[in-house]
């Protein structure tokens, strides 16, 4: 899950989009970006969709004290 929201830039055949991810974003979460993906066949000035799967990663290698804070978050949770 991704806990906090954050302000990405996705670089798709040399076009830059800039995307927001929602706080609290769970891995393999899907996002559809309409008419920012691949130019559609035979059809000029129109593009198909890009689709976005977020791969979230855990840090590892957690200090002691970075690891009491996620216990006192989980905690908070009960």
């Amino acid at each position: 899950m991704g806990l906090l929201q954050l302000n990405i830039v996705v670089i798709q055949e040399k076009i830059k989009v800039k995307l927001k991810i929602k706080a609290e974003s769970q891995n393999g979460a899907k996002m559809r970006l309409k008419g920012k993906g691949f130019p559609v066949y035979r059809k000029e000035g129109e593009f198909g969709d890009l689709y976005v799967t977020l791969n979230i990663q855990m840090p590892s290698n957690l200090t002691a004290e970075e690891k009491t804070l996620f216990q006192q978050l989980k905690d908070l949770k009960k």
